[in-house]
């Protein structure tokens, strides 16, 4: 681990702008605690596997947060290099940060792996001393992590609808409705389409993100993963499927009101227009670096009207639940 931290301290120093502390967060590029071997960043640079953490590494310092489930379990597996920090007793991260650094340190972190929710009241916090919150250039992580484990390619299944209880037309009706209620034009969300796969081990997800607008809907996945019968799935519920690293450009083409489907491009049909509102609607969990493609003025900083529908349990879930549990 020291050749790892020496190693991120030289990436720090060449960095632009150079960073007086790098920040490594448990969390994927979709803010869950539970992520894939390759995303497992923090446990690679710091040693300690638990699900719940965050590493900082500064220019004389490496410190690991975590909570008390883990407490025991990172006092034996970190190595004398690192400082345990313990989350309810000690001071948090960005705390921490703001009282130790000094005034105008730089705070390197991958905007991927930051919710708009922290980051903004790290920011705001930052501020006080002139202390910056600056994305790297690359995950530096990665840059150092020789043998990181390669994205797997993981099939998506199509969820049927005797178990999810709900029809994708009828999740995009109500989305929708809600985003004209909110006078939104758009949202990105990370639920809807019913679909599984196993992106994560023990956990029924795929790696995707989704854009829906009051006239469209676009799922950005690796296309590798879908069958045709997946394929199939999606055209019949006209969404549009696209490359997963294509979700940048497009969210900062829906900042602009310009994401339209080929088909649109190809017709040059104006009649498709989104509504008038220049509102998108973000969950405060989406990821920061998609956040910030977004004007201040523009953004409809709110939970997702997806959260509470997930939460609860349809009538065609509950009756699939054992016996037992419902006895519990």
């Amino acid at each position: 681990m020291a050749d790892t931290v020496a190693a991120l301290r030289s990436l720090m120093a060449s960095h632009t702008p150079p960073l007086d502390a790098l920040v490594v967060p448990s969390e994927d590029y979709h803010q869950s605690e539970y992520v894939s071997a390759r995303d497992k960043r923090r446990a690679f640079v710091s040693g300690f596997t638990g699900s719940a953490g965050l590493a900082l590494v500064t220019k004389n310092e490496a410190l690991l947060w975590t909570d008390g489930r883990y407490f025991l379990q990172a006092e034996q597996q970190l190595s004398d290099e690192w400082k345990l920090m313990r989350m309810g007793e000690d001071p948090s991260v960005e705390l921490w940060i703001s009282t130790t650094l000094p005034e105008a340190s730089a705070i390197g972190i991958d905007f991927w792996c930051i919710s708009a929710e922290t980051a903004q009241k790290w920011k705001s916090l930052f501020a006080k001393k002139q202390q910056n919150l600056v994305p790297t250039t690359r995950n530096l992580v990665d840059e150092v992590w020789k043998d990181q484990p390669q994205a797997e390619i993981n099939p998506v299944h199509v969820h049927p609808l005797k178990f999810s209880g709900r029809s994708v037309s009828d999740k995009l009706k109500d989305l929708r409705d809600n985003l004209k209620k909110e006078k939104a034009r758009g949202i990105i969300v990370v639920w809807l389409y019913n679909v599984r796969g196993s992106d994560v081990s023990y956990s029924p997800v795929v790696h995707a993100f989704a854009v829906v607008t009051t006239k469209l809907a676009f799922f950005y996945v690796d296309e590798r993963k879908l069958s045709s019968e997946v394929k199939s799935y999606m055209e019949e519920n006209k969404i549009i499927v696209k490359d997963y690293n294509a979700v940048s450009s497009d969210v900062a083409l829906l900042a602009s009101n310009q994401l339209t489907s080929a088909k649109d491009l190809q017709s040059n049909d104006a009649s498709e227009t989104e509504v008038s509102s220049h509102k998108i609607w973000v969950d405060p969990r989406c990821c920061y670096s998609l956040y910030s493609l977004l004007r201040p003025d523009q953004i409809l900083l709110q939970p997702s009207p997806l959260a509470l529908p997930k939460s609860l349990k349809e009538l065609a879930r509950k009756s699939k639940f054992p016996k037992k549990c419902k006895k519990s």
